[in-house]
């Protein structure tokens, strides 16, 4: 046997050998219990599926995952339908420090709040395909691990204090890095008390704490567990093409520096408000909106002052976002010796109808004003001349989406600066260096961006 023809026979042995050691470790298991299940989890190794037969299962102690799989070979639970085993009780999964690439699919929990949790430590995990409705306080999931993934997931029907979703971290002052959010459905979280929005990433004590979250393509609707539907408590995050509709508390900024906001579809919200340092907010659109882009008007300056102030904003950029039909548009509020906020840009929006274009409540220094396209409000209010043009943007309404500009609209290419950030649309598309005001840049090519529908979103998505 010559030499090639070893090699070509050697090779394809060793192919063979490795396949069938993958088919070994890609085993899958049925269960019909939690007691077997927890048996079949102490055991599992790299590339098994657990699949849980359909039926409902009541907890009396966390069901415990300390194990690892790979990349290539996660450790797979899921239930054999979705939604069709429901898991009842006092107790949750609980992803322990030690795991990795753990995925947990298909459940639907309504056992006590506070119980299913990716500890610090656990990375590389994904919660997906499963329907939160769990009882009582606390938050429905927390992650604290680095590089998590929790996507189209349903969380509904929340009416007691906690989060639906809350990403925290170590020890008292870090964060959990990377988590990645993403085609979730957040819907009726009932007006309950503070600490009650859908989303909290951080706490005061970590504020500072970088955790390069990113959250995207969320659908939020009857959500109003408190103000802050969204809360921000960290720093280096990203919020974009979320659609946050009818009957939704705030996306707060509320701790924290360096976070993006764009992208995104403000719908019949309460809009945007933040504190802190640094943020980006651009390419959004807000219609009928109350209001729409609430600055604050801080009580504090960190890390001078206490963490848990209102952290005086210092520049923000508020740029290339279109406020259709608001009924407020860029705010504001007094507040009693309040320091209000400093270099704050507001430049390039479109704002047409709705109450005055700006009603500012406190003092802004250095404030700057520009290009911005006011039209059919009931008055321009707190933008001094040379920060506006009143003129007719020729917005195009949209039925099942947002309003768009016409060929001939005095927006296009009307941007006097080039701001290298703000590289997206509305619709997701690429920016040209020759910018349009307001959040539409008026283009051809495929649309990656739209108002989200319930049918997009969520355990059930297609």
């Amino acid at each position: 046997m010559n030499k090639k023809i070893r090699n070509i026979l050697f090779t394809g042995l060793m192919l063979l050998l490795t396949g069938s050691a993958a088919l070994l470790f890609a085993q899958k298991v049925t269960v019909s219990s939690l007691n077997a299940l927890s048996e079949e989890i102490s055991k599992a190794k790299a590339g098994i599926t657990i699949v849980v037969e359909d039926g409902v299962y009541i907890t009396e102690t966390p069901i415990l995952i300390e194990k690892q799989g790979t990349l290539d070979q996660p450790i797979l639970i899921k239930a054999a339908t979705i939604g069709g085993v429901e898991i009842r009780g006092t107790g949750g999964f609980v992803i322990g420090g030690s795991s990795q690439y753990i995925h947990i699919s298909g459940f639907k929990f309504t056992h006590e709040a506070g119980k299913t949790k990716i500890q610090a430590g656990a990375n590389f995990c994904r919660i997906t395909r499963n329907i939160f409705e769990c009882t009582g306080k606390g938050a429905y999931l927390t992650v604290s691990g680095n590089d998590n993934q929790i996507d189209h997931n349903t969380f509904q029907n929340k009416f007691a204090e906690g989060q639906m979703l809350s990403v925290q971290g170590p020890g008292s002052s870090e964060m959990a890095q990377r988590t990645w959010i993403h085609h979730n459905y957040f819907y009726n979280f009932k007006e309950t008390a503070n600490n009650c929005g859908s989303i909290q990433v951080g706490l005061s004590g970590r504020s500072l704490s970088p955790s390069h979250t990113l959250v995207e393509y969320n659908l939020f609707s009857q959500t109003r567990g408190e103000n802050e539907n969204i809360c921000n408590k960290s720093c280096d995050n990203i919020y974009r093409y979320n659609t946050f509709g009818e009957g939704v508390s705030e996306l707060s900024l509320r701790h924290g520096n360096r976070c993006q906001v764009y992208g995104n579809y403000f719908i019949g919200s309460e809009g945007i408000r933040f504190y802190g340092h640094n943020h980006k907010i651009f390419s959004n659109y807000f219609e009928k909106c109350n209001p729409a882009i609430n600055i604050g008007n801080g009580d504090g300056i960190v890390p001078k002052d206490k963490l848990t102030s209102h952290d005086r904003p210092d520049t923000v950029f508020i740029g290339f976002n279109t406020l259709y039909n608001n009924t407020r548009n860029v705010i504001m509020q007094g507040r009693k010796n309040g320091l209000g906020a400093t270099s704050i840009v507001v430049a390039n929006n479109i704002i047409q109808g709705g109450n005055v274009a700006a009603k500012i409540d406190g003092e802004i220094v250095h404030p700057t004003w520009e290009g911005n396209i006011i039209w059919k409000t009931e008055g321009i209010g707190s933008i001094p001349a040379g920060g506006y043009t009143e003129a007719d943007p020729l917005l195009i309404p949209g039925v099942k989406e947002a309003a768009h500009l016409q060929s001939k609209s005095p927006a296009i290419g009307a941007s006097r600066v080039n701001y290298p950030f703000v590289a997206v649309d509305i619709d997701g598309q690429a920016r040209k260096s020759k910018l349009d005001i307001g959040a539409d840049q008026s283009q051809k090519g495929k649309i990656l961006n739209h108002i989200l529908s319930v049918e997009e979103v969520g355990a059930s998505a297609k």
